[in-house]
């Protein structure tokens, strides 16, 4: 089975093609230092080209709704077209847990997304999981000085990792339009998991949380990311992964 993987350079992109890899797939990774595009389209028919399914992991990183719908709203009406032209048989995207009552910001993108690949006649499956173990580190990155601001958010983190295999295991099965949210093992506060993630680097640095505005800031701060009872729930704790993370800042 042939699966490429839209991103697959990325961090969650080369979880999967590892993963897919060790099971014997014949995966694919698709990004522009592959030579293929999703932005202008070029060098997609080919690279899509005798695939049996598609993992959309694309991303872009921005708080603008007007930027998000702009990246997703092409990078997906581009890998569909292709999907279609080329007869790929499984188009798997992933979004995000609980993002429904925030068409705002990033997650604006994220539900133009969905609404693209729902309205396209290409067999597919939107998967969602929660935000990833990963994104204490990446709001953290994005702030210097002494003092971190970190949203007030509600949320059940999952192990990269995980979402990888369960990707693999959605795009290896047949298209259902959505599959079972992903969700971790243990309601966490971010900023907790932010302050633990200085401590475990030795960094100085303190962790501020602070309520951000409008539905982007609801909707974090309402716990709808922590998904239902209803969805799968993973093993891996943000505490057992952090312990296997580089301690040196």
């Amino acid at each position: 089975m042939k699966i490429v993987v839209a991103g697959g350079t990325g961090t969650i992109g080369q979880l999967i093609v590892a993963a897919g890899r060790e099971r014997g797939y014949d995966m694919a990774p698709l990004a522009r230092s592959t030579g293929a595009n999703v932005l202008t389209g070029e060098g997609l028919d080919a690279a899509l080209a005798g695939a049996d399914a598609v993992i959309d992991v694309t991303n872009t990183m921005t708080l603008s709704a007007k930027k998000a719908r702009a990246f997703f709203g092409t990078a997906t009406s581009n890998l569909l077209a292709s999907a279609q032209r080329t007869g790929v048989g499984h188009h798997v995207a992933l979004s995000i847990v609980g993002i429904d009552n925030a068409d705002a910001s990033y997650y604006a993108g994220k539900l133009e997304q969905e609404r693209l690949v729902e309205a396209s006649p290409v067999p597919h499956t939107i998967a969602r999981a929660a935000q990833f173990h990963e994104f204490a580190a990446q709001i953290l990155a994005g702030s210097n000085g002494p003092f971190a601001l970190v949203p007030r958010t509600l949320m059940r983190p999952v192990a990269a990792h995980d979402v990888a295999v369960h990707l693999l295991e959605v795009a290896d099965s047949a298209p259902t339009g959505r599959s079972r949210d992903l969700v971790g093992p243990r309601d966490e506060v971010l900023v907790d998991l932010a302050r633990k993630y200085l401590a475990h680097r030795g960094e100085r640095r303190r962790a501020i949380e602070v309520r951000l505005p409008g539905r982007y800031g609801a909707n974090l701060a309402s716990g709808d990311l922590r998904g239902t009872d209803a969805a799968l729930q993973t093993t891996v704790t943000f505490d057992e992964w952090l312990a296997e993370q580089p301690t040196h800042p």
